[in-house]
């Protein structure tokens, strides 16, 4: 299923906090991203909806299976085209950039196809 870029940016983002900070809230959401809290608030809406997120009675948000998965696909291309963009010469910050909008426009075959390229199974 194909879903909007920036849904695929919320989940990574509630994926990384959660790794990193154990809970997440809509305001981690919006602070990390540079959101108002009201274009979260919507967007947590629609995320719950299309049953990717869960959003607890204390306002922590938790992905679903479904929005796990989105998640962590769109999480490990960022990882890989960051690391092999820097490893092509390109500077780390603008690596990440870039990264950030090549890990949604690139196929699962061409990006297979990277990984293997470069060993990264």
């Amino acid at each position: 299923m194909k879903i909007q870029e920036s849904a695929e940016n919320y989940l990574e983002t509630i994926l990384v906090l959660q790794n990193r900070k154990g809970s997440v809230r809509s305001i981690d959401v919006a602070q990390h991203l540079g959101f108002s809290k009201p274009s979260v608030s919507r967007a947590v809406g629609l995320l719950r909806e299309n049953g990717y997120i869960e959003v607890g009675a204390t306002g922590h948000l938790t992905l679903t299976e479904s929005g796990r998965e989105i998640a962590e696909r769109i999480y490990e291309r960022h990882e890989f085209i960051t690391k092999w963009l820097i490893s092509l010469g390109v500077d780390e910050d603008i690596a990440a950039e870039d990264a950030c909008r090549m890990e949604h426009v690139v196929s699962a075959q061409t990006f297979a196809a990277l990984k293997k390229h470069y060993g990264a199974n």
